[in-house]
């Protein structure tokens, strides 16, 4: 009420009108500040306990100052002291530690150096050793600490190289005592007699006065591996004995190995007996090689290796292992070319009785696994026995291909005839082994057994197949006997082995292909008979190879029988090959012909003697370098090769003949007679070139045929009736161009003819008019 009249009396300017309205207001404005006392009546104690807290809190930081202080002023410099004080101490440990460890390395060192003299002076070698390396262990320790570098280290290093070099010098001295080697003084030790002159002494047998005093094999070879110089050392040992020993066992079957036991010693030495033949069989060499091996396990190497920690003892490595991994490979390599290679058959009829080198082998290395000198289940030795087809075939396709070489280079000239009858000598083939084929054939006989036949089979001539008589090199015959004997070899051999021996046989044809030609280019370009004789071989190579395929065909493995067997697509290469070596001779012949006679002075002017004594002798030339090859020729090429080759060149000298003749302009009738007397030298002289048989009765029949071997024989005749007929004689000779002079000249050569040998007339004139 008080609050109401204070307004009201605040502001009498109000109106009376408004005074209810603003009595409202100012009560809901009362309610208002009640509220808000009572909520500060609340909040209060709220604040006056946050008051306190913040007071207390005041209070805690004054006094976490205070510590703070005192920590930093006090606490952390006697921290700061001990740590100091710390490191110091750790420092001084370590060193204290170093010391005390390197001294101890130093003192290990020095124990073991003298205990390494005791050993020594006892001739303990492998506890002698042993220290030895302990001192080097030490010496490395000492070695390898960085920043701690002594001087004294320096003369230890020293001492211990010393040390070293002298227990080595000892157990060398030893060794050459236990292992002695008495070689022969030649520089030349691969020689039969220098080797017998070798002998291995091995003094390690001691008698029972020795056995305390002389340090066994053991200590000596032991002590060597403690000092990693038993590799060195064996390795020598090794190469000695594969070269004194080892490998002259393998190569001189004569030389066997004699053993002597004495009391202190044991001897190996050879002696040399009459070998059986050049080389030694596989299952002697072993056993020899075998009985050396027992004497050094049994003298020399059965000593164990010291056993490293960890492995068991049946893993010991022993030195007739460390020995046989050295040596085995070039042992291997020695027995299998100088002895295995050498064992292999050459005929595959042979091969079941290599059955026995390979048992002999796999004995051999198994005694040699027993005696540890081998490890392995396969070695290549074994391998090699065992893979016998695969070598047969390779050394039987390689002595096939060399000796087929040694024939195609031998000479030409070393000839054998060939006739219809001639055969290779093969031995029979085995029975076919199609019995459906066999069958077949039964039935087929029986078939025709059962039938009449009404009319005569027609019958082949036994020769009609045959190749003509002639010669062929004594090598092509050999040749082809040794390609039949290869093809009858692969039919008796494993599917593989066939294989290769079957294009072995092509290789031989076509190394022939190859090399004949090369090889014999000279002789075969110089020498006219050489040129037939390998004109003929060529076509005897060709003529079997067209059956040689077939003869086999069912001899052979399956892959070949497919189709594969043949040869008869390398016929048309040899025939070709043949001729275009003859067909070489042949123009090589033609150009001396023609180079003669070029010589003739063309054939004119014949009254001139020195032009009628030159072409005369161009004739004779001729003829005689035809009757020449004749003779070279003669019962070399077959008949018909012969004579066709006679009347080619025959035909070569008359047609050059009538050319030059018929291109004269003018001949007199002197000229005429003597052009028509060097004409009958040749009708009657050329005719006798044709000697093919030895026979002289014989070869008549050949020269009589001269015809039908020389194209220009009947015009060569009608020239010389030229030469010597008038006018109308020639031209009854034409007969209209129906004559036999019309078909060997043309008009125009008749007409040329009749005016080089007549006169101009009114006869030759009426002559040259009936000649069209």
């Amino acid at each position: 009420g008080s609050l109401v009249a204070a307004v009201l009396a605040h502001s009498g300017r109000l109106d009376k009108e408004d005074l209810g309205t603003r009595i409202g207001r100012l009560s809901r404005r009362g309610e208002v500040c009640n509220m808000i006392n009572k909520k500060y009546n609340e909040f209060l104690p709220s604040m006056q306990s946050a008051e306190e807290l913040v007071a207390q809190v005041e209070g805690l930081t004054s006094s976490i100052d205070l510590l703070k202080a005192g920590i930093e002023n006090e606490v952390q410099r006697d921290l700061n002291v001990a740590v100091a004080e710390f490191t110091e101490l750790k420092q001084q440990l370590e060193r204290d530690s170093l010391v005390l460890s390197v001294l101890k390395k130093l003192q290990e060192f020095d124990v073991a150096i003298k205990e390494y003299n005791t050993a020594l002076l006892e001739k303990k070698y492998v506890t002698a050793a042993q220290q030895l390396e302990k001192a080097r262990s030490s010496l490395k320790a000492l070695e390898c600490r960085k920043g701690f570098e002594l001087k004294i280290l320096r003369a230890l290093s020293t001492e211990l190289t010393v040390q070293t070099q002298n227990i080595l010098y000892h157990l060398g001295e030893e060794w050459q005592k236990l292992a002695v080697w008495k070689l022969p003084p030649s520089k030349d030790s691969s020689s039969l007699e220098s080797v017998l002159h070798s002998e291995l002494h091995l003094h390690t047998v001691p008698t029972k006065e020795e056995e305390v005093a002389s340090p066994p094999v053991a200590s000596v070879l032991q002590a060597f591996a403690v000092l990693g110089e038993l590799q060195a050392k064996l390795k020598i040992f090794g190469q000695l004995l594969l070269k004194y020993i080892l490998k002259p066992l393998v190569s001189y079957p004569s030389l066997q190995p004699l053993t002597e036991e004495q009391s202190d010693v044991f001897i190996l030495r050879f002696q040399s007996k009459r070998p059986g033949s050049d080389h030694c069989s596989p299952v002697e060499v072993f056993e020899k090689i075998k009985l050396v091996f027992e004497v050094l396990h049994k003298y020399l190497l059965n000593v164990p290796l010291e056993q490293p920690v960890g492995q068991a003892e049946e893993d010991r490595l022993t030195l007739a292992e460390l020995l046989g991994a050295m040596i085995w490979e070039e042992l291997s390599d020695c027995l299998i070319q100088n002895c295995l290679v050498d064992s292999i058959p050459t005929k595959s009829s042979k091969l079941e009785q290599y059955i026995e080198v390979i048992k002999s082998t796999e004995e051999f290395e198994k005694a040699l696994k027993e005696m540890k000198f081998l490890k392995g289940d396969m070695t290549d030795l074994l391998k090699y026995a065992r893979n016998v087809n695969s070598h047969f075939a390779n050394k039987k396709c390689q002595e096939v291909i060399v000796a087929a070489r040694n024939l195609m280079t031998s000479e030409i000239h070393n000839t054998v005839k060939i006739t219809p009858d001639s055969c290779i000598a093969l031995p029979k083939l085995p029975d076919l082994r199609a019995g459906d084929h066999l069958s077949t054939q039964r039935a087929s006989e029986h078939l025709h057994a059962g039938v009449v036949t009404l009319e005569a089979e027609p019958k082949l001539s036994q020769y009609t197949f045959a190749l003509p008589t002639c010669r062929i090199s004594a090598s092509v015959q050999q040749l082809m006997e040794l390609a039949y004997q290869t093809l009858l070899e692969a039919t008796a051999s494993t599917d593989q082995c066939c294989l290769q021996l079957f294009y072995s046989v092509r290789n031989i044809f076509q190394l022939f292909y190859d090399v004949v030609p090369t090889y014999h280019r000279e002789s075969l370009q110089k020498f006219p008979q050489l040129a037939a004789i390998h004109h003929n071989n060529c076509m005897y190579i060709a003529h079997h190879l067209l059956t040689l395929g077939h003869q086999f065909h069912y001899h052979l493995t399956n892959v070949l029988c497919q189709g594969a067997a043949t040869f008869v697509d390398m016929v048309p290469g040899f025939r070709r090959l043949g001729m275009e070596c003859f067909l070489a001779q042949m123009r090589v012949q033609k150009g001396e012909i023609l180079e003669r006679l070029s010589s003739a002075r063309n054939f004119s002017n014949m009254d001139d003697e020195e032009n009628y004594s030159a072409a005369n002798k161009a004739i004779r030339q001729v003829l005689h370098q035809l009757k020449r090859l004749g003779k070279v020729w003669q019962d070399v090429l077959p008949v018909n090769v012969y004579c066709k080759a006679m009347g080619t060149l025959l035909n070569t000298a008359l047609s050059e003949i009538a050319t030059r003749i018929a291109a004269l302009e003018d001949i007199s009738a002197e000229d005429a007679d003597r052009l028509y007397s060097l004409c009958r030298t040749m009708v009657e002289e050329g005719p006798q070139v044709f000697t093919p048989l030895p026979e002289d009765d014989r070869n008549k029949k050949y020269q009589e045929e001269v015809p039908v071997y020389v194209h220009k024989w009947m015009t060569f005749k009608e020239l010389m009736i030229i030469l010597q007929a008038n006018l109308q004689e020639i031209v009854d000779q034409w007969a209209d161009g129906k004559g036999p002079l019309a078909a060997e000249f043309s008009a125009a050569e008749v007409k040329s003819l009749i005016r080089a040998l007549f006169q101009n007339t009114e006869r030759r004139a009426a002559a040259l008019a009936k000649i069209k």
